[in-house]
């Protein structure tokens, strides 16, 4: 009996040891009626999901925050227009403020914006949409494309994800517990995603293909032949579409964007998403749509209703003067990116740096290959030899690599800037 005390006492010393090894020492704390031991407490789990860990911080922010430390930088990295929200849009906001309609509207937002919205989609690309049952104002497009994969969604469905693409489709289908399917496009076929592509990547779990065009961030457009080759692979295997037209009308002279629902066998099962901050310059107003079936369009709203109740008030009394009056303003705004573009893709081709037309949207995608570094390699240097911010083609997906992407959507004489700073760098390295 005498020798079992001392074992016990010793075991339990020992194992104290190994608790407070492995434990977060935390001040003396009082709970609701109970007392905390002070010093020593059990090691805390890791809380966040498996699901939000796998998916990686966003490519094209890192280089924009590492630019934001940097003196006499040229950011070419984020996809902003540079300009000033048009006056009379501004305005229409701000009337509304000063009519103190600053509540909140319905869940699907203002009766007349979804009516503006729906006489739009007409007068543009010849698509009818209820806007009582079919429209859905939205805090801009990212939040379209997640009410969307949220109300479609179950685990392990799996969703084609043509690429390179933009950054958040790929970690928007994880986030909604489905699975992106990974189809890279080719500058030999004008990045645009062939349906025997699609067919070839289609399984029992395919729910829906997710295409972008005009085209973040290679400026591709996709032709209304390859578009509806797709609406028939769609058709045959019963899959959803869902379209980001969020750069719809920003498409240069020569080129065209063809609506995907306006094709025939697709109104039916196609969601168009849709918004105003790249063609309107509204980024800052957080507003968008999405306009689908009823049925379909009840289940997002559903989602809506539980996460965001509804889109910014004075953003909405914008959106409809942005509708109803902004198209001279879209043109002007066009015109001007198109004599962007044409400076800097001809100035890219000029160093060497292979540079695809970019037919729609305001980037450039331009090979490096000649710089002898790849897409990473190449973004990292030119930040910090020349103080230019690019993106690396990789972080958009397959087929971005050997690529990097530069926003023209910043101003002329900055791009004439960057251009000289290119041929500096490329003198060196090329």
């Amino acid at each position: 009996m005498g020798s079992v005390l001392p074992q016990s006492a010793s075991s339990a010393q020992s194992a104290a040891k190994k608790v407070e090894a492995n434990s977060v020492r935390l001040p003396f704390r009082e709970g609701a009626g109970e007392r905390v031991a002070p010093g020593i407490i059990s090691p805390m789990r890791r809380f966040i999901s498996q699901r939000v860990d796998a998916v990686p911080p966003s490519g094209i922010r890192k280089y924009f925050d590492i630019a934001a430390t940097m003196p006499d930088v040229i950011s070419l990295g984020i996809g902003e227009p540079d300009f000033v929200t048009p006056h009379p849009i501004l305005a229409a906001g701000v009337r509304s403020l000063e009519a103190g309609k600053t509540g909140y509207t319905s869940n699907s937002g203002l009766l007349e914006l979804r009516q503006s919205i729906s006489r739009y989609l007409e007068r543009l690309y010849g698509v009818g949409y209820d806007p009582e049952t079919e429209i859905l104002a939205t805090v801009g497009v990212s939040e379209a494309l997640y009410l969307t994969l949220t109300a479609i969604l179950d685990p392990g469905d799996e969703v084609i994800v043509p690429q390179p693409c933009f950054v958040a489709y790929t970690a928007e289908v994880q986030f909604a517990g489905g699975v992106p399917v990974p189809l890279g496009t080719r500058v030999d076929n004008d990045f645009q995603v062939t349906a025997a592509d699609i067919e070839a990547k289609v399984t029992q779990r395919t729910k829906a293909i997710l295409i972008g065009y005009p085209c973040n961030p290679t400026g591709a457009v996709i032709s209304r032949e390859h578009l509806a080759e797709i609406v028939a692979v769609a058709v045959k295997h019963d899959l959803l579409l869902i379209s980001d037209e969020i750069y719809a009308r920003l498409v240069y002279s020569g080129f065209q964007h063809v609506c995907i629902a306006s094709l025939p066998g697709a109104h039916e099962r196609s969601v168009l998403l849709g918004g105003f901050s790249k063609s309107h310059a509204m980024t800052g107003w957080r507003l968008g749509y999405v306009a689908a079936p009823a049925e379909l369009l009840a289940a997002m709203r559903k989602v809506h209703q539980y996460t965001i109740m509804s889109a910014p008030t004075p953003a909405q009394w914008a959106g409809i003067e942005a509708l109803e009056h902004g198209d001279e303003h879209v043109e002007a705004m066009v015109a001007e990116y198109d004599r962007r573009r044409r400076l800097i893709v001809g100035g890219l081709n000029q160093l060497g740096l292979d540079c695809f037309e970019p037919k729609g949207a305001f980037y450039a995608f331009p090979s490096v290959a000649k710089s002898g570094m790849n897409e990473v390699e190449f973004a990292d240097t030119i930040l910090s030899e020349e103080q230019v911010a690019v993106v690396p083609g990789s972080a958009f997906g397959e087929g971005g690599d050997g690529y990097v992407r530069l926003s023209y959507a910043t101003a002329y004489e900055k791009l004439e800037k960057a251009l000289e700073r290119f041929a500096r760098f490329m003198r060196r390295h090329g």
